[in-house]
């Protein structure tokens, strides 16, 4: 390249992925001194690249492609020919029994019925993931808040902080605010930190990193912070995006008092992770959900406003949230008449939802079983009686429920994760915390 003159009507143009693994001496004036950097397109590139793939489509009257091109964030323009290419294989397999593969061609009967559907478009959408989180996510959020009983001040506190921000932006833009950046989930385990991270998530239509923190510990030098550094760069890629920290605990303790750690490796991650905060603008619709069980081992820095500023006590369920729990996950069950589940909340005080939910998989295993065991019987009887030449009779065949005899015998293995001493510091430590924020209760605007 320092060989060609500048006149000599040569242009030198390279593409790659990973532009800092590059040598530095490639990139210096007189070489690859210009750097176009060809991001991830937005909601109107989508919609332009999506009209491009599909010009040559036949597509039914019910496909919106904005609706569409608004639901893939994160999609470059290879994940959207590989959506609509997916879409299209949908139909074809949907209309394959009115096909003769042994036809040279297809009839124009049959071709003028080809039409790709919304529906089929849907199909391609949920087995279709953004390349830049394909090694990131391993599962997409289903979780709604249907699923989450009780919790409904968590929730309205939740769709205001990160729902509001992605929905309605005008409305901040108008008032001059930036929407915050994070928040942080503290309390007793098993109460529905994590599943409160996820429904938000599918609430408002945004992707989904989870991290949990020792997954980015490593035992070479840099690379646990490079860890950091990639999370970060995948979330804002992926953007409008919910990127998760669980067990924030484990890697966020106080710097200085980590002694042993593989060469200050947890200060080094924190220290990363802040650095991360900090350079990502709000421009980058990234919220930052932390999830911790104990909140007073976490280094002050990160709870500082401008990071995970809002931090919100997720407690124990009291009894109208307890009832909320047991019919959220048995709304799908059959469910006898005579299983009282305000009485079963009653008893079951000082329980957690992973608690709840775990007494509700037990009565369902118990009901399952007796199903199994009840048509196992009807089999041998209907053969004893084929045997010995009975008439065949009109058999009862009961439907399956989960009674209350089967909650009964859940009820004795029942067993509470979190005893009364960690449900009193919990509660202390969130009214110290509630105490420490009143300073302005006194506040009065100045008066002539």
């Amino acid at each position: 390249m320092d060989g060609l003159k500048q006149n000599s009507h040569i242009i030198v143009m390279a593409a790659t992925n990973r532009p800092n693994s590059i040598d530095a001496a490639l990139r210096r004036f007189g070489r690859f001194d210009r750097e176009i950097d060809i991001g991830i397109p937005d909601a109107t590139g989508r919609l332009e690249i999506l009209r491009i793939h599909t010009k040559n489509m036949k597509l039914a009257d019910d496909v919106d492609l904005e609706q569409i091109a608004a639901e893939t964030h994160g999609h470059v323009g290879a994940d959207l020919a590989s959506l609509c290419s997916e879409a299209a294989l949908q139909q074809i397999r949907e209309k394959m029994d009115l096909i003769d593969l042994e036809d040279d061609q297809i009839d124009a009967e049959v071709l003028n019925s080809l039409a790709v559907t919304m529906e089929n478009f849907r199909y391609a959408m949920s087995k279709s993931s953004p390349s830049a989180l394909r090694e990131t996510v391993v599962e997409v959020p289903n979780v709604t808040w249907e699923d989450i009983g009780g919790l409904e001040n968590v929730k309205r506190e939740l769709q205001e902080l990160v729902q509001y921000p992605v929905e309605h932006p005008d409305k901040f833009l108008k008032f001059g605010m930036q929407p915050s950046r994070g928040v942080l989930f503290y309390g007793p385990p098993g109460c529905g930190k994590t599943l409160l991270a996820k429904a938000i998530a599918n609430e408002c239509q945004a992707n989904f990193i989870s991290v949990k923190g020792p997954e980015l510990l490593t035992m070479w030098f840099g690379e646990s912070e490079a860890n950091v550094t990639d999370i970060f760069d995948k979330a804002c890629a992926a953007a409008p995006c919910v990127l998760f920290f669980n067990e924030l605990d484990s890697i966020a303790k106080s710097r200085g008092g980590n002694i042993g750690d593989a060469g200050g490796a947890v200060d080094r991650i924190i220290n990363q992770i802040l650095t991360e905060m900090d350079g990502m603008g709000a421009k980058k619709n990234v919220f930052i959900i932390g999830a911790a069980n104990r909140r007073d081992i976490i280094d002050p820095a990160i709870l500082r406003p401008g990071r995970l500023d809002q931090l919100i006590y997720i407690p124990l369920p009291d009894e109208k949230s307890r009832e909320a729990i047991f019919k959220s996950n048995l709304r799908k069950s059959p469910v006898a008449g005579d299983v009282d589940l305000t009485n079963i909340a009653k008893v079951t005080h000082g329980f957690s939802g992973a608690d709840l939910t775990e007494v509700c998989q037990r009565a369902c295993k118990l009901a399952i079983r007796h199903c199994i065991d009840a048509e196992i019987k009807r089999e041998r009887e209907r053969a004893t009686n084929q045997q010995q030449g009975a008439m065949n009779m009109d058999e009862d065949d009961p439907v399956p429920e989960i009674t209350r005899a089967h909650f009964k015998e859940a009820m004795k293995f029942a067993r509470r994760s979190v005893t009364d001493n960690d449900i009193r510091k919990y509660e202390m430590f969130a009214q110290t915390l509630q105490q420490s924020r009143r300073f302005g209760n006194n506040f009065r605007f100045w008066t002539a």
